[in-house]
C-alpha cells in the first residue's frame, strides 16, 4: 500500500514503537492519551493485518537488491482519525524482507521525509539499524551515520536540497532468524521509529525449512522472475504502544526521561485486533517494537470481567533473537522488552478442541513490573477460530509439526565458560541526571571523535560480560550489536526458559545482574545501548571495537560508505 506524502491513507497497517510521556501520568489511571476513551475502537472490533512481503528491485545469482523510499504522510490508524506517520516505501509498519541464506541483500534507502516534522518540529535524519545481522560497520546503523531529507540542513550548514540515500549491504550468513529494520538516527531513533520507521527481516535456511514446522518457502516464478514466498502459517507480529492527541496525530515528547507507556496497544499498526486462525498450528513471530513498554504474554479464553483472565493455554517457543533454540519450550506466559523477537507455535487445534466456529482465545498481557498500565493495555489481540480447511505440506512450507529437536548446529549454544578469554562489567546507572553505561554516554563518543571505545575484544573470541543494574526502580533491555550471546545465569540462578537461545537483547531488571558469554566475529566499532529508546535518545550508548590479533582495524562506521545526495540516485546503479 503505497503511501503519498500528506495524502490520507485508510490503513489498517502503521508500525512503531511508543516514546516518551508528554506529560506526568500515573500508573492505573483509565486513559493516557488526550483523545477520550469513547474515541478509541474497542479491544478486537477491527481486523487483523499484515505487512506486505518486500519485492526485489532486480536479483542475480548471489544478491538481491531493494529500494526503500522513507515518506511521510497520513494514515487512519484510529478509525475517523488522521495520524502522521512515516514509513518505509510509505508502508507502516514497513514492507517485510525475506533473505535466504548465502544470497546477499542490498537496500538502498532514500530519505525523503519531510525537512521538519510538522506535528513535532524536528528535522528527521535517519540511520537504519538491521537489528540482529552481523553487518560491517558501515551498514550497520551507526547512530551518527546519517541520512539528511530533503531541505534538511547538515552539521556544515549547507541545506541537503535532494535529500540523501545510502545502500545498506547485508551477508546473511547467518542461521535463520528474525531480525527487524529500524531507524537508529542519532537523538531521533524514538520518534522516527514512533511514527512507522520499522519492520520485520526473516532470514531463511535449509535446515529450518525441512523440520516440518510453519515456514514460509521461496518460489522463484513469482512476482515476474523477480521472486516471492509462500507461508500463510508463518505470520509476522509487530507489538507496541501509542497516544493520540485529539486531532488523531500521535502524542510525543522527550521532556520525561524515563520512557513512554501508551494507552493503545497495537499489532501491525491495527488497534486490539482479531485474526482468524484456523484449527491448526501457526508460527508466530513476535517482535517488541514498543519503546519503552515490556510485555508478559499469555494466551487466555475471553472475560468479561475487567483485568480478569480466563483459562490460559500453553504454547511454544521455538525461537529467540537469534534463531532455532536447541529444542522448544512449552510455556503458560513470556516476557519480552522492546527490541526482543521470539518465535512462538500456536496449536489452535488443541485450544478449539470441541469448540464452536467462532469461538476465541485471547492474547493478554499482565505486564512486569515498572510498566505505566491503563484500562486496555491488559489485551493485545484475540484470535478466532474458523473451520476452513487447511494444508499441511512440507514442501510448501505448510508443516503442522514442531520436533523434539530444532537447531542441529548452534555455536552460540555450545559455547561455554572455560573458552571465554576475558571479563568485562557494564554497569547501568543513572549519574548526574544521565542514563550511562560504565559511566559512559554517547556524547562522550561524539567529543571523542568516535574514537572512545569501551572495550577492544580479539576477533574470534569469546568474552564473559556481566551487565549490572544496580538501579532501583528501572530496567534496561541492554542491546549489544554485531553479536549473538548466550545468557549464562541471572543474579546467579539459570536463565528463565525461553531465554534459553541465542540472544541480542537481554532484561536487566532493577538491582540485576545477568552473565552473558560473547562471540565477536567480525573487526569494527559497534553500539551497546538501552533498547528503551527514551533512554537511547538520552545518550544511554557506547561503543566497542573487534580488532584483529596484531590490532588490525576494521572499517569506519562513520566514513567507510557515507550517504549521497538523491542527486546522483538516478544514475547509481543498484
Amino acid at each position: 500500500m503505497s503511501l503519498n506524502r500528506r495524502d490520507l491513507l485508510k490503513t489498517g497497517v502503521f508500525a512503531g514503537a511508543a516514546v516518551a510521556l508528554p506529560t506526568a501520568r500515573f500508573v492505573g489511571a483509565d486513559t493516557a492519551a488526550r483523545m477520550p476513551e469513547s474515541k478509541l475502537p474497542k479491544p478486537f472490533s477491527l481486523p487483523f493485518k499484515q505487512a506486505p512481503i518486500a519485492v526485489p528491485y532486480r536479483k542475480d545469482a548471489t544478491c538481491e537488491y531493494y529500494k526503500m523510499d522513507m515518506m511521510g504522510g497520513y494514515a487512519e490508524i484510529i478509525p475517523g482519525f488522521k495520524s502522521y506517520v512515516m514509513g518505509y516505501n510509505g508502508i507502516v509498519p514497513g514492507p517485510t524482507i525475506k533473505a535466504r541464506k548465502g544470497i546477499q541483500t542490498v537496500v538502498r534507502h532514500c530519505n525523503q521525509l519531510d525537512a521538519v516534522h510538522p506535528v513535532l518540529g524536528y528535522t528527521p535524519w535517519t540511520s537504519v539499524h538491521l537489528h540482529g545481522s552481523g553487518s560491517l560497520p558501515q551498514y550497520d546503523g551507526y547512530a551518527s551515520d546519517i541520512a539528511m531529507p530533503p531541505g534538511g540542513v547538515r552539521e556544515d550548514g549547507t541545506v541537503c536540497t535532494n535529500g540523501e540515500y545510502k545502500d545498506y549491504h547485508y551477508p546473511n550468513y547467518q542461521k535463520a532468524r528474525t531480525l527487524w529494520y529500524h531507524d537508529h538516527g542519532v537523538h531521533h531513533t524514538a520518534e522516527n521509529a514512533y511514527h512507522g520507521l520499522v519492520a520485520q527481516y526473516h532470514l531463511h535456511d535449509a535446515e529450518e525449512q525441512t523440520l516440518g514446522i510453519p515456514t514460509s518457502i521461496y518460489d522463484p516464478t513469482m512476482n515476474g522472475g523477480l521472486g516471492g514466498w509462500k507461508g500463510e502459517y508463518d505470520v509476522a507480529l509487530t507489538v507496541g504502544d501509542l497516544m493520540f492527541q485529539s486531532d488523531g496525530n500521535l502524542l510525543f515528547s522527550l521532556d520525561n526521561q524515563s520512557g513512554h507507556w501508551g494507552d493503545v496497544i497495537h499489532v501491525n499498526g491495527v488497534p486490539w485486533p482479531v485474526m482468524r486462525v484456523k484449527r491448526r498450528k501457526y508460527r508466530f513471530r513476535v517482535l517488541a517494537a514498543s519503546i519503552s513498554r515490556s510485555f508478559k504474554f499469555s494466551l487466555n479464553d475471553p472475560t468479561t470481567a475487567q483485568k480478569s483472565y480466563g483459562t490460559q493455554y500453553s504454547y511454544q517457543i521455538i525461537g529467540t533473537d537469534g534463531g532455532l533454540m536447541p529444542a522448544p519450550v512449552t510455556v503458560k506466559s513470556h516476557r519480552q522488552l522492546s527490541g526482543e523477537r521470539y518465535e512462538i507455535v500456536v496449536d489452535f487445534g488443541a485450544i478449539f478442541k470441541g469448540k464452536a466456529k467462532g469461538s476465541r482465545v485471547v492474547l493478554n498481557n499482565t505486564s512486569p513490573k515498572n510498566n505505566l498500565n491503563y484500562t486496555n493495555t491488559h489485551q493485545v489481540m484475540a484470535f478466532e477460530v474458523v473451520d476452513d480447511a487447511y494444508d499441511t505440506s512440507v514442501t510448501r512450507g505448510n508443516g503442522n509439526a514442531v520436533p523434539a529437536k530444532l537447531s542441529a548446529i548452534n555455536d552460540i549454544m555450545n559455547l561455554t565458560p572455560a573458552m571465554s578469554v576475558a571479563t568485562r562489567r557494564l554497569r547501568l546507572e543513572r549519574s548526574g541526571g544521565a542514563w550511562t553505561i560504565n559511566g559512559t554516554t554517547w556524547d562522550k563518543i561524539i567529543q571523542s571523535n568516535y574514537q572512545f571505545v569501551e572495550a577492544a575484544p580479539t576477533v574470534g573470541t569469546v568474552e564473559t560480560w556481566i551487565i549490572e543494574n544496580s538501579s532501583g526502580g528501572w530496567f534496561h533491555p541492554l542491546h549489544i550489536h554485531l553479536v549473538d550471546f548466550k545468557i549464562l545465569s541471572r543474579n546467579g540462578q539459570p536463565p528463565m526458559p525461553h531465554e534459553r537461545g541465542p540472544k541480542d537483547v537481554v532484561y536487566t531488571g532493577e538491582n540485576e545482574t545477568v552473565t552473558l558469554l560473547v562471540r565477536f566475529d567480525s573487526l569494527g566499532k559497534y553500539m551497546v545501548h538501552c533498547h528503551n529508546l527514551v533512554h537511547e535518545d538520552h545518550d544511554m550508548m557506547t561503543q566497542f571495537e573487534v580488532v584483529g590479533p596484531a590490532g588490525e582495524k576494521g572499517d569506519d562506521p562513520m566514513y567507510a560508505a557515507v550517504a549521497r545526495d538523491m542527486e546522483f540516485e538516478a544514475t547509481d546503479v543498484l
